[in-house]
């Protein structure tokens, strides 16, 4: 039997609105939110916040699911949550694996893309969202 692969992202929003996205240093180049795979004895709650340290250098609280994303191609669990700045930060990128961090607005975000980022982002703001499970088809670009 297979290890499950599991990972997390922070939805950390500034007093705008604005939504706390990092630009990859690979692959498309694209924009995402902070997070990424688990490590060993780790929560996903520790992941995210694991993963906001790595690669934009703020200090956050974890905060509320927003959702769980399956992702059956890479048999993978993504949890998604809000988080909380500890005090008066900027984000920096932190490693050499981000490019850029920015405050965007949901309504019109970066490209590249993908529609897995915009619509946990989408999921997260929605404070009527019915479900917190959702299964991810392979990514679109937009």
């Amino acid at each position: 039997m297979s290890d499950k692969l599991m990972g997390a992202a922070a939805i950390i929003t500034n007093t705008e609105g604005k939504v706390l996205l990092v630009k990859h240093s690979y692959g498309k180049n694209n924009w995402d939110l902070p997070g990424g795979k688990s490590e060993a004895n780790e929560s996903a709650q520790q992941t995210a916040a694991r993963e906001v340290v790595e690669e934009t250098g703020l200090t956050v609280e974890i905060g509320a699911l927003t959702g769980i994303y399956y992702d059956p191609a890479y048999d993978m669990h993504h949890f998604v949550f809000l988080a909380d700045i500890h005090g008066d930060q900027d984000p920096v990128p932190s490693s050499p694996e981000i490019l850029e961090c920015r405050y965007c607005d949901p309504a019109d975000l970066p490209r590249p893309i993908s529609d897995f980022t915009s619509n946990r982002i989408l999921h997260a703001l929605d404070s009527n969202r019915k479900s917190l499970f959702h299964t991810i088809g392979p990514r679109q670009w937009i």
